[in-house]
């Protein structure tokens, strides 16, 4: 009889090993993949069991919770949506995040180690901290005279601080509103599929991720690149470029749509925007030149973060001499976003020094302490301290006697460039308008702001879209709105 019962209490042990190894193996071996199987409803319950953390703007909330009372609970809501959705992006029970929402999730969402003195208590206890915040550079009064000035307009603006590249405004039109995204259900579908098939393209940011041809905005890189490389040592000097210009290696003539260029110095170029003579400078600093200070500026450059990924601005390698003639001026296959166009200009503003931009300064946890801070970063040297000072005196001349003047600001300095985009299938699209620029009061020690706009409205007249027409008054009133935060 003993015998028979210590048999059944080996067959017992045998039985608790054997679900003991199976509690491990579920627990421990297969725990990630059943809890990434779809079926798996438990982790977006516990996702949205508790309130998001917020983005700031200014010190103040721009999103919020909503408890929607349903399996999963808290919907995110938000504050003047259409005019931080590029910033923001959205957070979707049904299709996710995007920008700072995907961004900065784990700190949203109260799932970053950071949160906590003692994270592993919150792994063993399956529970997590409250949701953090995240405070971004935008100065809401910026951002305003932004999202205005385009005022539904298809196009964009993006505005940084240049001598520490923070964002001050990021604005893309048209825009959307986010929330309608935020929840489940028929009505979030429905919003999902209108959304993406506007033809306006709502849910693109065109400030990070959309590229245009920046026309005449790129001269301002190419005059850097023929001061620091020797090639035009005189701004002043006459260049001998005729005008229309033969494009090298071609019969193509190009042409210019300002008068008196015929052998206008660079600083009459910059300043009437000729691209006979910008052309000549850029074909003369050749290709290898050409292209080391564009790269010096950010072109070409596929892992810039802010923290979300912007789109690459290019500037072929590979080009003959009447390519390489068109890019100079920001033709041919020449593309830029409005932030990289932006940093151009912040690049003449902070001596050649481009600062790496970013829209995030700090996160913290729910009750404001520090969990981290974006630290401030050199990207590159875009041209010597000496370049840059020439540079601001050509782009001073756009603006106070130029083809910039509705850019100027009483009693501030302001530098900028007109641009006049051509796209479409010889030249038949609506030409986009550039304006880039940069701001700084008579009496700061340092500009206060670098600016780009462009404009791509298809309803305008074609022959009112210009630089100067379209773009530089948005830009004013940015900068202006940038002047009287860096003063208050």
């Amino acid at each position: 009889m003993i015998r028979y019962i210590r048999w059944c209490a080996y067959f017992c042990a045998l039985l608790l090993a054997a679900l003991l190894a199976n509690v491990a193996r579920v627990q421990v071996w297969e725990s990630a993949a059943y809890g990434a199987n779809p079926a798996n409803k438990r982790p977006a319950i516990e996702r949205y069991a508790e309130p998001r953390g917020d983005i700031l703007v200014d010190g103040r909330p721009v999103t919020g919770s909503r408890d929607s009372r349903q399996l999963l609970r808290y919907e995110r809501t938000y504050t003047d949506g259409p005019l931080y959705a590029p910033v923001t992006g959205f957070s979707s029970q049904t299709y996710g995040t995007s920008f700072v929402e995907r961004a900065e999730d784990a700190v949203l969402s109260g799932t970053d180690p950071g949160l906590s003195v003692f994270p592993l208590w919150y792994d063993l206890s399956r529970g997590r901290p409250g949701g953090g915040d995240a405070a971004t550079t935008l100065r809401a009064a910026v951002q305003q005279a932004a999202y205005r000035g385009l005022g539904g307009k298809r196009g964009a603006v993006a505005a940084v601080e240049p001598a520490t590249g923070r964002i001050l405004a990021l604005v893309s039109s048209p825009s959307y509103d986010p929330g309608l995204l935020s929840g489940t259900g028929t009505r979030v579908k429905a919003a999902w599929e209108r959304l993406n098939a506007d033809p306006t393209r709502p849910m693109l940011n065109r400030a990070l991720r959309e590229t245009y041809p920046p026309g005449s905005t790129f001269k301002i890189v190419t005059a850097a690149a023929a001061l620091d490389a020797g090639v035009v040592t005189d701004v002043d000097a006459p260049t001998r470029t005729p005008d229309p210009y033969p494009l090298p290696g071609t019969s193509t003539l190009l042409p210019n749509a300002a008068t008196g260029c015929a052998e206008a110095s660079m600083a009459e170029a910059v300043q009437w925007s000729c691209n006979t003579v910008m052309a000549d400078i850029g074909v003369r600093v050749g290709l290898r030149g050409m292209v080391a200070a564009a790269e010096r500026f950010g072109f070409n450059d596929e892992g810039l973060r802010v923290p979300s990924w912007v789109s690459r601005s290019n500037f072929d390698t590979d080009m003959s001499p009447d390519q390489l003639a068109l890019s100079s001026i920001g033709q041919f296959n020449t593309k830029a976003t409005p932030l990289q166009m932006a940093m151009v200009a912040a690049a003449v503003a902070n001596g050649g020094e481009i600062r790496t931009p970013y829209l995030v300064e700090r996160t913290t946890q729910d009750d404001g302490s520090l969990v981290r801070r974006t630290d401030r970063r050199t990207l590159s040297r875009a041209m010597s301290p000496a370049t840059a000072l020439r540079v601001q005196d050509l782009m001073v001349k756009v603006v106070e006697d130029g083809t910039g003047r509705n850019a100027a600001i009483p009693g501030a300095l302001v530098g900028g460039k007109t641009g006049t985009a051509q796209h479409g299938v010889g030249n038949a699209g609506t030409p986009y308008a550039w304006f880039i620029a940069w701001a700084r009061g008579r009496d700061a020690p340092q500009p206060a702001v670098a600016v780009a706009v462009v404009v791509e409205d298809a309803s305008a007249v074609r022959g009112d879209i210009s630089g100067n027409g379209a773009a530089a008054p948005i830009a004013r009133a940015v900068m202006e709105a940038a002047l009287r935060a860096d003063t208050a």
